[in-house]
C-alpha cells in the first residue's frame, strides 16, 4: 500500500517526495511508514525494487490467450511491455535526476547505499537509467536473469506458432524485444514517430519489404 501510493509521488517529486506526501496518498498516519520501513531511502528503494520488478508485467503477459491469433498476442504484449518500461524509466529517472541513484552507487551521499547493496544480494532487475539502460548498482546477472525473465514470457506466446515460424520462438522474442527497447527511445528532433505497437509487430512478422501484388 505504501509502495503503491508513493511510485506517482516519486515519479513526480524524486527523491525530494516526503513521509507526508506519501502518507496522505495512502490514506495512513507518517507514523505508520516507519513501522514498515527503516526511513524515507528505505521507501524509495522499495519504490525502484517496484518499479524495475518484472513480476507484474510477466503476470500481464501470463493473461494474453493464446487462442487470439499471435500478432494480436505480441501487440498486447508490446502494450504491456512498454507500459512497464515507461514506468520504470519515469521513476528511475526522477530518483536518478534528484540524486537518489547515481553511477557507481546506490545512495546519495556518495557511499554505496542500500540499492547498491540490495542489488548485488539478490533484487533482479533494478537500477535502470533514464533511458531506458541498465544503469548504476545493477549486476550483469541480475539485468541478464531480467531479461530472460520477459524473453521467457514472450517465448510463451509465440510457442503455440512454433512450427509456422522460420526462427525459433526464442530468437523471434529476442528480436522482438530488441525492436521494443528501441522504439523506447527518444528521436531526434524531425525524425519519425517511433513505430506503433502494430507496426512493430508487422515488420518482426512479416518484414518491412511489400509482398508482390500488395500495397502492404
Amino acid at each position: 500500500m505504501v509502495v503503491a501510493a508513493a511510485l506517482p509521488l516519486v515519479a513526480e517529486y524524486g527523491a525530494a517526495v516526503t513521509t507526508s506526501q506519501i502518507a496522505r496518498a495512502a490514506g495512513i498516519g507518517e507514523a505508520t511508514i516507519f513501522r514498515a520501513f527503516k526511513d524515507k531511502d528505505e521507501v524509495l528503494d522499495a519504490c525502484v525494487a517496484e518499479a524495475v520488478g518484472t513480476d507484474h508485467v510477466l503476470r500481464e503477459l501470463a493473461t494474453i490467450s493464446l487462442d487470439e491469433p499471435l500478432d494480436v498476442r505480441l501487440t498486447e504484449a508490446a502494450e504491456a511491455l512498454h507500459a512497464y518500461m515507461e514506468r520504470m524509466g519515469t521513476v528511475v529517472g526522477a530518483l536518478h535526476a534528484s540524486g537518489h541513484l547515481r553511477p557507481g552507487r546506490g545512495g546519495p551521499d556518495g557511499r554505496e547505499g542500500r540499492e547498491g547493496r540490495e542489488g548485488r544480494e539478490g533484487r533482479e532487475g533494478r537500477g535502470e537509467g533514464r533511458d531506458g539502460q541498465h544503469g548504476a548498482g545493477t549486476p550483469p546477472d541480475a539485468r541478464a536473469q531480467s531479461f530472460l525473465a520477459l524473453r521467457d514470457g514472450v517465448v510463451e506466446l509465440i510457442e503455440p506458432d512454433r512450427d509456422a515460424c522460420r526462427l525459433s520462438p526464442e530468437k523471434v522474442a529476442t528480436a522482438f524485444l530488441g525492436l521494443l527497447f528501441t522504439r523506447l527511445h527518444t528521436p531526434a528532433p524531425g525524425a519519425e514517430a517511433p513505430l506503433s505497437p502494430e507496426e512493430l509487430i508487422a515488420v518482426l512478422l512479416h518484414g518491412s519489404l511489400k509482398h508482390p501484388g500488395s500495397d502492404r
